[in-house]
């Protein structure tokens, strides 16, 4: 169960909810005074050298369960994003006593950020190791945690059935670890992924499928033409808001963690094209269509969403392949001698020998599920 509310921190909804879909749970969405055909807004937080985090407006959340029909009993653990969703969760009655109902019932319980706010006012921390946002501390000591200082950042913490990390960063380790808890198992996965990046690449694209893989045990490595390790991709909110093309709005700032100028393509097991707008320059760079002309020669898996098949068909490696992308790539694909794939529904995706495609960033989980799978490694749950 993923407890969701307005203005819940957008990665911190989206990433536990789109990876442990991948990985093979059924996953419920909930918002109290929600049903299930409606929406949460979220907030893109970030850290952009001021004292405290920047806000944006983020994706708008799809909820997929009604609050007041779940019961406890049907789930093996409980998920809390962080944002600001949390101070006001706090203080419904409903939201508490289903915390405590986790907590009680010894069920694993993972929260990050801010969501530990809620876990305070649960009265479910007592004795219990605990992190969070820095800012979160004071509530937490006064609610019997012994406080654990998450330094550096991308730290999580266990104890018994409760996994905390203090913020998005964190997730990786965070998702392990929660996973851990639950009994999931994998293997096959001590392999070097490298993921191709780009300024305005979509925010999703690139941050669910490198923090999900990350948490499986992959190595992954981000790149971007012209930019060192430490450097950073600005990315794109693309929505889908009733219009008849998506929307676009400022996303988070990615760090890339190589340099591209530095790397040995051939070193890397598979290759990972996030969507968005940069494809459409990266496209243009010699440099990239020759490194992703040597994945798909050597057969090494490749996955590609979205736009990001712009790449793949100024590479010309896509004669003969069953292939599907965001609709309008459509002509673009015929026109390389690729057999289109209507991507619907938006959910699904497609493998065809060592590529594997899907359409837009809904598909995530049957687009890593299958990259996963194409890479050789094996969840159990």
């Amino acid at each position: 169960m993923l407890l969701c509310g307005d203005y819940m921190e957008d990665y911190e909804v989206m990433v536990p909810f789109q990876a442990l879909s991948a990985f093979g749970y059924a996953v419920d969405c909930i918002c109290p005074g929600k049903s299930a055909d409606q929406k949460c807004r979220t907030a893109i937080h970030d850290f952009e050298g001021d004292q405290t985090y920047t806000e944006k407006p983020g994706h708008n959340f799809q909820l997929n369960a009604d609050f007041t029909q779940v019961s406890v009993e049907s789930y093996v653990g409980l998920v809390i994003p962080g944002g600001r969703a949390p101070e006001y969760l706090a203080l419904n009655a409903d939201v508490i006593a289903l915390v405590k109902a986790f907590a009680d019932a010894g069920k694993a319980i993972a929260s990050v950020c801010h969501g530990q706010q809620i876990l305070a006012a649960a009265k479910v921390l007592e004795g219990k190791r605990c992190t969070a946002y820095p800012t979160v501390r004071p509530a937490c000591v006064k609610a019997g945690a012994t406080w654990v200082e998450a330094n550096p950042i991308d730290e999580a913490v266990t104890d018994g059935m409760l996994v905390t990390a203090a913020a998005w960063p964190g997730h990786p380790k965070w998702l392990q670890q929660f996973t851990a808890v639950l009994g999931m198992t994998v293997t096959g996965t001590d392999k070097k992924v490298l993921m191709l990046c780009g300024d305005y690449m979509e925010d999703y694209e690139v941050m669910v499928p490198y923090q999900t893989l990350l948490a499986l045990g992959f190595s992954v490595d981000t790149v971007c033409p012209d930019k060192s390790k430490g450097a950073t991709c600005q990315t794109a909110v693309h929505d889908f808001e009733g219009d008849q093309t998506y929307t676009e709005k400022r996303g988070h700032n990615f760090t890339l963690n190589a340099t591209f100028d530095e790397i040995d393509a051939s070193s890397y097991d598979g290759l990972v094209v996030p969507g968005g707008r940069a494809p459409e320059y990266l496209a243009l760079n010699d440099k990239v269509l020759e490194m992703v002309r040597s994945f798909m020669a050597s057969s090494k898996p490749v996955a590609s969403i979205c736009h990001g098949q712009q790449i793949l068909v100024a590479a010309d490696v896509l004669q003969g392949k069953k292939c599907t992308a965001y609709a309008t790539l459509q002509p673009d694909i015929v026109a390389a001698g690729g057999e289109w794939v209507n991507g619907e529904p938006i959910t699904m995706a497609l493998t065809d020998g060592n590529l594997v495609t899907s359409a837009a960033w809904p598909a995530h989980p049957e687009f890593i599920k299958q990259f996963v799978a194409a890479m050789g490694a094996t969840i159990t749950v």
